[in-house]
């Protein structure tokens, strides 16, 4: 079992749920984020002062799967997300110790579904 976190442009999230849904992972949590990476940020002026922002609109998604599906989710990730410039995002891939569904107490692979 593993935990996904896909951080992603908020303009290509319709784009990778459709391609998630299609691919058999539809199941996941989205989170509105703020961040600064590569990308940097862009210059802004507010009532004349002109000022840097850094901390730029991304999505997050988190999506646990079990292991026969790690590869199958970063590589549909990797292309409903891409833009080919600066600011795709990042994924990240972190085991799962214990999975437990509450409302039936099933625990583990089944948990996820």
């Amino acid at each position: 079992m593993k935990l996904i976190i896909a951080i992603i442009r908020p303009e290509k999230l319709t784009d990778v749920k459709q391609a998630l849904t299609a691919a058999g992972v539809a199941k996941m949590t989205v989170t509105n984020a703020i961040g600064c990476g590569q990308q940097g940020g862009y210059p802004e002026a507010y009532r004349g002062i002109k000022t840097e922002v850094n901390l730029i609109k991304k999505v997050r998604l988190e999506i646990a799967v079990n292991d026969n599906f790690v590869d199958i989710t970063i590589n549909t990730i990797l292309e409903s997300a891409f833009t080919g410039n600066i600011g795709d995002g990042k994924i990240f891939v972190l085991p799962i110790e214990r999975c437990i569904r509450v409302r039936t107490k099933e625990e583990g692979p089944v948990a996820i579904g």
